[in-house]
């Protein structure tokens, strides 16, 4: 049973009772990250997350972690492009003590110097260690040429030196705009009640005053940037990036589905050619991301540098074929039902499931319909995964980053 309410301050609250377990996964989402961001503040959204756990007026860091532990329950927290989610996962015995930790964290961080002196030496880090990730600097570079330097095109972590400038004044200031009331989901999933749950939010979270929130606006391009990062390791990595669906685009299903068959998996046409049939790669595969305003489709590869010429002439060559529309039958029907189980699959497990309904609630103001889910998939035909393909594959409007010990970057 999933139930959704609203507190007087514009709090949103969801709830996906699943019955029979014995845990429970709590949620506090916020419409913010890296999107949403000015060059000034670029990172300080992923800081401030780690900031709130870093001590409240009644509570120090070690004493926020130590209270999780001895309840047995696991706290985390991430920012996004355009969320960012602080949740914990308890036994139901535990749930209203540790929601009540939650709470103190995200609401009452005081950000104490001392500790802010610490973790921006540990996001530093994160970035350095980000730096070092070849995987992570090519997707990051795809962002950049796809989108620019601004809203999608953000680095999360942001560039060291805002870190190392950022102030409890300036951290507050952003807190005080973006993380309001009318910009804020809670999300429970697990053996929990609305009523228990709606007085859960009501008792921590209806002392917080109503706001007029105004939404930052994005001005969102499209990029055709060929991005080049020279660096001296043993494998040489490649990304290429397409326009794709914004999320509520109708063919977001057919775009999914064509996903799955392209780069998904094993039996994926990237897998099959690339890293099975041709051996020229061990990690190939796709993805897409899908946002507000627009989408983007990834297609990573990492390989020898003595062969990333071939593998990405290997990976055009699956790309072209793609395009060019020959789909079987079995490969729809294998891509179709792989979506279809994922989600079912997704509906057994309470991490997911709070974070499934609370995005939904927090994007669009609406109760993730799981019925409806499933016959939009069920309905596909392999007529609107070939829509999906003819609109995505426009080499013209295509993006690449490259890293490696190469001369060059690929070109398409």
């Amino acid at each position: 049973m999933v139930e959704s309410r609203s507190l007087e301050n514009g709090i949103r609250v969801i709830v996906k009772r699943m019955e029979g377990l014995l845990s429970v996964t709590m949620g506090i989402l916020v419409g913010t990250g890296a999107a949403f961001e000015s060059d000034s503040e670029d990172g300080i959204s992923h800081f401030i997350e780690h900031m709130q756990f870093k001590g409240t007026p009644t509570r120090t860091a070690f004493e926020i972690s130590d209270a999780f532990d001895a309840l047995g329950s696991q706290v985390n927290a991430f920012t996004g492009k355009d969320m960012t989610c602080y949740y914990c996962k308890s036994t139901s015995e535990h749930a209203k003590k540790s929601f009540e930790l939650l709470s103190d964290l995200f609401l009452n961080a005081s950000f104490p110097e001392e500790e802010m002196a610490r973790e921006k030496g540990v996001v530093i880090e994160e970035i350095n260690m980000d730096e070092d990730s070849p995987e992570d600097l090519c997707l990051d570079l795809l962002a950049r040429a796809s989108f620019g330097k601004e809203n999608y095109g953000r680095n999360i972590l942001g560039p060291a030196e805002n870190v190392s400038r950022f102030t409890r004044e300036e951290m507050f200031a952003y807190k005080k705009e973006r993380y309001c009331p009318e910009n804020i989901v809670v999300s429970f999933a697990g053996n929990i009640g609305i009523g228990e749950a709606v007085a859960l939010a009501e008792e921590f979270f209806g002392g917080m005053q109503r706001t007029k929130f105004s939404d930052r606006d994005k001005h969102v391009v499209f990029g055709t940037d060929r991005l080049f990062r020279k660096k001296p390791i043993e494998q040489a990595h490649f990304a290429i990036g397409f326009p794709s669906v914004p999320r509520d685009d109708p063919s977001y299903p057919a775009v999914q589905v064509m996903n799955v068959i392209l780069g998904g998996g094993m039996s994926s046409r990237l897998f099959k050619r690339v890293r099975e049939e041709l051996g020229l790669a061990y990690s190939v595969y796709s993805y897409t991301s899908n946002y507000q305003e627009t989408g983007l489709l990834t297609i990573y590869a990492g390989v020898n540098p003595k062969k990333a010429e071939k593998a990405a002439e290997a990976v055009l060559s699956v790309l072209d074929e793609f395009k060019r529309g020959d789909l079987s039958d079995e490969e729809f029907s294998r891509g179709k039902e792989q979506l279809l189980s994922g989600t079912v699959f997704s509906q057994e497990n309470t991490s997911s499931q709070m974070l499934l309904y609370g995005k939904q609630m927090l994007y669009r103001g609406e109760v993730y319909d799981f019925e409806k889910r499933m016959a939009e998939l069920s309905a596909l035909t392999k007529g609107d995964v070939l829509a999906a393909i003819g609109q995505c594959f426009d080499f013209g409007r295509a993006a690449t980053a490259t890293v490696g010990n190469l001369e060059k970057g690929i070109s398409l």
